[in-house]
Formats: C-alpha cells, structure tokens, sequence
C-alpha cells in the first residue's frame, strides 16, 4: 500500500517549530516590549536618509525656481526601494537581525529554526506595513494572545522573533564553582 506522499507524486517533510516557549522561556523573555523598540530605532535608521533626500530635493527645487519640485514625486518609490533595501540586508543578513534588533539583542527566525534570508526578510517587512496600514495599529495586540509572542505578519510567514543566543543564555551563578575549595 503506498503512502500518502507517493498518491499525490510530492514528497515533503513537515517541519516542528523549533522554539518552544514552554521548555525555552528565555527565548521569549521581554521580547514583545524589545521589538517596540528595535522599531522606533530602526524607524530612525530609516528615516535620515530620507529626510537628507527630502531636503536635497527641496533645495533642488529652489535653485531651479521650482521645476527641481517635481522630483518630489520620486519620494514614494526612493522609500520603497530604500525600505526593503535596508529591511533585506539587515533582516535577512547573518545575523537575521536590523539594527535596532541587534542593539536589543533580539533575532528573527523561520518556525524551524532557520536564519532569516533576503527575500523573507523584505516580505516580513512588507506585511508589516501592510497589516498595521490596513487593519489599524491595534492589530499588534495579536502577540499578547499566543505563548511566542508572534505578531499577524510572523505568523502568516512562519516566523518567530526570539531572543539572541548570548541574551537567552542561562545566568551562571555567582561565586565558587561547587567542589573547587
């Protein structure tokens, strides 16, 4: 009798998630509140080179006495671009973090446990302006309501947001090592 695999002419294997907020708590420990940060920095990080931009533009637009105005009109697409570069390299980088992450020492990863790559890290990106534009803000709420904290976008894409490993580390305990006299 042939498997349900050989029926349907595709083999795959289902993966188990790799993290387990009921054997690792420290995986998860604080991470919702670090993200919200990691957030602002990286919204800063952002922000810069498209304000330098703005204000190159502007001054364009003066010394042209108005006709420079209209590559105002670029902004959307150099935001876009400059977007899901920085998202892309950072996200999907060795580190599988941006630089807000980094400084909080939080991680994001696949359900089963691999580093994040380029082009997830772009859609990961992507669904989370998407989400929050369209279903408001208050869609975050999500992660108070699952052990991994994960948020709609995470969990449409099969990712989780974790705690590095030098962060997640058990605490060594302070003193002699026990039998060293």
């Amino acid at each position: 009798m042939a498997d349900e695999r050989d029926r349907i002419g595709v083999a795959y294997d289902v993966k188990p998630h790799m993290y387990d907020p009921a054997t690792n708590p420290e995986l998860f420990d604080g991470v919702p509140a670090r993200r919200v940060l990691a957030f602002l920095i990286d919204l800063v990080i952002l922000a810069i080179p498209l304000i330098l931009v703005w204000l190159f533009f502007f001054a364009i637009g003066i010394v042209t006495l108005g006709f420079g105005f209209g590559l105002f009109s670029l902004m959307p697409v150099i935001t876009l671009i400059w977007a899901a570069y920085y998202y892309g390299t950072t996200l999907g980088g060795p580190q599988s973090a941006t630089i807000g992450m980094r400084a909080l020492d939080i991680q994001m990863r696949t359900w089963y446990g691999a580093p994040s790559y380029f082009v997830l890290a772009v859609v990961h990106a992507g669904l989370f302006w998407l989400t929050t534009s369209l279903l408001t803000p208050l869609i975050l709420l999500v992660c108070f309501f699952n052990t991994r904290g994960r948020l709609l976008h995470d969990v449409l894409i099969g990712t989780v947001v974790i705690n590095n490993p030098d962060r997640a580390r058990p605490p060594r305990p302070v003193g002699p090592e026990p039998g060293i006299v």
